[in-house]
């Protein structure tokens, strides 16, 4: 009795020592691992975690912690990316505010030192003052617009809605503006009814803002389309023009906010650099995406996908 007595004890004995070893192990290993998060969140960089332990539960948490760490250093990029974006924005709107206010200015002060300036001249200039005016209240509309896009306080009602006949709607509101201007019109909607998923306020606004973009970017070739097709679960809407296009290299930036083309063929393509920007956001509100393709004077198309509803 007394032997089995004496083997429980050296056996308890053995584990308390197991367990007093595997603790304070662990507890060096934790103080390691606090070590380092410590010099990694201290420094900012983009280190990892290692632990070289058989420790099932310390590997796991090592695991978690290095992604954790990724996390947070893809959040730091993002937002030093979003404030280069906020600097350059707000940069690049001072600049567009900047511009007609100083013509506005320099108008006005035409009218105050001619004192002998006749009502035709006073009434020309006034015109072009009202003119600039209202671009700066467009751009900062725009502005604005953008901000409760990108807050994401704007809720979306969506529906089916009847594409043939919206696509067909707002073309045909700038038919006269176009065949006045010696522009040829091209559309290609079928009869057969199409219908996607959206919001008809805000398609009308993407495609009234796709085909000013055309109007005032391809006039060089006199020639606009409105494209309607679908396929099993997409609608697709092309709107193309014959202009003078978009150089492969900027093609895929022209959606950026604020971001202008400045090389002396795409100068300014999109103006303020927003109107391109919020198409972009108001097609992925609905679920949707948007495309550009340009081969410049021959076909520039910005076509954007909705889902289909076939019910």
């Amino acid at each position: 009795m007394a032997i089995f007595l004496l083997i429980i004890i050296l056996i308890l004995c053995l584990i308390i020592f197991v367990q007093y070893k595997t603790n304070k192990m662990r507890s060096k290993n934790l103080k390691q691992i606090q070590r380092k998060l410590h010099d990694i969140t201290s420094n900012s960089t983009n280190e990892k975690v290692l632990l070289f332990t058989d420790d099932k539960e310390l590997i796991a948490l090592v695991n978690e912690l290095n992604q954790l760490l990724d996390v947070n250093l893809n959040a730091l990029a993002n937002y030093k990316k979003s404030e280069q974006s906020i600097k350059k924005m707000i940069s690049n709107i001072s600049h567009d505010l900047k511009t007609p206010l100083t013509v506005v200015l320099g108008y006005i002060e035409m009218i105050q030192l001619d004192s002998e300036m006749n009502e035709e001249e006073r009434s020309l200039i006034l015109s072009k003052v009202h003119k600039k005016t209202i671009e700066v209240i467009d751009l900062i509309h725009k502005f604005f617009d953008l901000a409760k896009l990108e807050a994401e306080d704007k809720h979306i009602s969506m529906t089916r809605v009847h594409m043939n006949e919206i696509c067909r709607k707002n073309i045909l509101d700038y038919y006269d503006v176009l065949t006045a201007k010696g522009f040829t019109v091209h559309i290609e909607i079928p009869d057969s009814p199409i219908y996607a998923l959206g919001n008809l306020e805000v398609l009308d606004r993407i495609l009234n803002n796709l085909i000013s973009n055309a109007i005032q970017h391809g006039k060089d070739g006199r020639t606009i389309g409105l494209s309607l097709r679908n396929e099993e679960e997409l609608v697709y809407v092309d709107i193309w023009d014959r202009g003078k296009g978009i150089n492969e290299l900027y093609k895929d930036r022209v959606f950026e906010r604020m971001y202008t083309l400045e090389d002396s063929r795409n100068k300014f393509y999109q103006g303020s650099g927003l109107g391109l920007t919020i198409t972009k956001r108001l097609v992925e509100k609905l679920g949707g995406s948007i495309q550009l393709s340009s081969i410049p004077y021959e076909k520039t198309v910005f076509s954007f996908t909705l889902k289909r509803m076939t019910y």
